[in-house]
């Protein structure tokens, strides 16, 4: 796969709406994960609490692909890869934690836990950045324009 292909991405405002407003929404929990921004616990007490269930590479890729994926997402720099990484986070969330719950939110608070529905929405819009890419008004695009 040439780089070219990798970055490549219309100029579609739709796809800038979607890479934004995930990044917009991804953002703050990896700055918890990783700053302990926002009431988060940061990086080494995220790497404590995810290490025993996950490993110590899988917890830091989790905290990576949170962090510097909403990042990537914000900017539409390597969307794929930021895409691609959220992605694979909200699968385990779903299957390791969230499934159990069932599949609403739990918006009253009248049970422990939160089930899969916000997942399943940002799943598919990750999915559509994966396919498709950033977009306009990124750096990916600006990689695309200039390979021309």
């Amino acid at each position: 796969m040439n780089f070219r292909r990798f970055v490549d991405t219309p100029s579609d405002l739709t796809l800038t709406l979607i890479r934004v407003g995930l990044a917009i929404v991804f953002f703050p929990h990896g700055a918890q994960k990783a700053l302990g921004w926002w009431g988060g616990f940061g990086f080494s007490a995220t790497m404590d609490a995810f290490t025993p269930q996950y490993g110590p590479v899988l917890a830091f890729l989790a905290i990576a692909a949170e962090f510097a994926g909403s990042l990537g997402l914000l900017l539409g720099l390597f969307g794929r890869v930021a895409a691609f990484g959220l992605l694979c986070n909200m699968l385990v969330a779903v299957f390791m934690v969230h499934s159990k719950f069932g599949f609403f939110m739990n918006w009253q608070n009248n049970h422990a836990g939160e089930g899969f529905e916000f997942h399943i929405l940002a799943i598919t819009m990750l999915l559509v950045i994966l396919i498709r890419g950033s977009g306009a008004f990124s750096v990916d695009r600006a990689l695309v324009e200039k390979t021309r």
